[in-house]
């Protein structure tokens, strides 16, 4: 019995494993989907760990498949607990899980890409962006085919202080690929430092919590998972919208391996390119022969701002497009006078 003016604390009652679960409804982790189940429940309470405390807290858990996550969540305490999952033959093993915890599970069967979650929390848990995060999170073991695309779409979602964020600085802890993880953690001079380093950490402190070896999921995948935690920043270091510090970034990462301003000469067309690259690089006070991943996060920012006042100069500066332009030239056979940019994995994944 719980002492006086103390509340119990919860506790599951006897369920089946998760590999039980998953014999059980005949559940096999689809690979068109990138679906790879987390067993250990271990290492799931680890995971859940990394959020910090939940007791009491409302949490939107993303793909929640087979429930192993799940279960860690509704062990730390949790108030309410929403799922959403896109695959239909997991709800009828969560629906177990929800009538083992009466009142605190919802279930949603949908696409996290377009659920909108900002209706999802009540509304007494907003509290001012300046003031501390409010006691709602986001966990999740991503699929890797989503992970990029979904944290993009938060990182814009925390620029706009809209969808989870209109309740304030929502904290997030989610999976990735290890090497992911290392983009989005990288700090200036590592080779890992790549176009999600910058959207990442000019928004959030981002934090590399720990691997996860590839043998612990079933099936097993060709890579190690890492847990990584964001918590939005109350002030961005690059203080323009979204897509314009996305625009300059993702051009100067475009000739990631060449001196910087190969990647800033593509923000502006062939006519008058050179002397508007020289006249960015000379305001933002950034040297030209630096690659990508050595530009600091302040430099990154005066290139956004020195952009910025060049587009308010000149609105045609910020539709234009180096892809496009290139496109028009193929199609007319003109020559081409620089070379193409690299695609990157994170641009393929897009």
């Amino acid at each position: 019995m719980a002492a006086p003016g103390k509340v119990a604390a919860f506790h599951l009652p006897p369920l089946p494993t998760i590999g039980e679960i998953i014999k059980l409804f005949r559940l096999k982790a689809q690979k068109q989907l990138s679906q790879n189940f987390l067993l250990d429940l271990r290492l799931t309470d680890k995971i859940v760990k990394q959020a910090g405390n939940l007791k009491n807290a409302h949490v939107c858990e993303v793909g929640p498949g087979p429930g192993g996550i799940t279960r860690s969540i509704l062990s730390a305490g949790v108030q309410q607990l929403l799922l959403v999952e896109k695959d239909a033959r997991f709800i009828p093993g969560l629906q177990m899980l929800s009538e083992a915890a009466p009142g605190k599970v919802r279930i949603v069967h949908g696409d996290i890409l377009t659920y909108k979650i900002e209706k999802a929390f009540p509304k007494h848990l907003k509290k001012d962006w300046a003031d501390e995060p409010p006691d709602i999170h986001i966990i999740g073991n991503l699929p890797f085919s989503v992970s990029t695309p979904l944290i993009i779409k938060w990182l814009e979602n925390v620029s706009k202080k809209d969808g989870p964020f209109i309740y304030g600085r929502t904290q997030m802890t989610l999976t990735f690929q290890k090497e992911v993880a290392e983009r989005l953690t990288a700090n200036p001079g590592d080779k890992q430092r790549s176009r999600l380093s910058i959207m990442s950490q000019h928004l959030c402190t981002v934090e590399n919590c720990f691997v996860i070896p590839g043998q612990a999921f079933v099936p097993k995948p060709q890579v190690d998972v890492a847990v990584v935690h964001f918590t939005p920043l109350v002030t961005p270091k690059i203080q323009q919208p979204f897509k314009l510090v996305e625009k300059v970034v993702q051009s100067v990462f475009q000739f990631r391996r060449k001196y910087c301003f190969r990647g800033i000469e593509t923000l502006f067309p062939e006519d008058g390119r050179l002397k508007r690259t020289e006249q960015l690089m000379m305001t933002a006070n950034v040297d030209p022969t630096l690659r990508p991943f050595q530009l600091s996060m302040s430099q990154f920012r005066n290139l956004c701002d020195t952009y910025r006042k060049m587009c308010d100069e000149d609105p045609s500066l910020f539709v234009y497009s180096y892809r496009e332009e290139l496109r028009q030239k193929k199609m007319r056979n003109l020559p081409i006078s620089t070379s193409e940019p690299e695609q990157t994995e994170e641009e393929n994944q897009l």
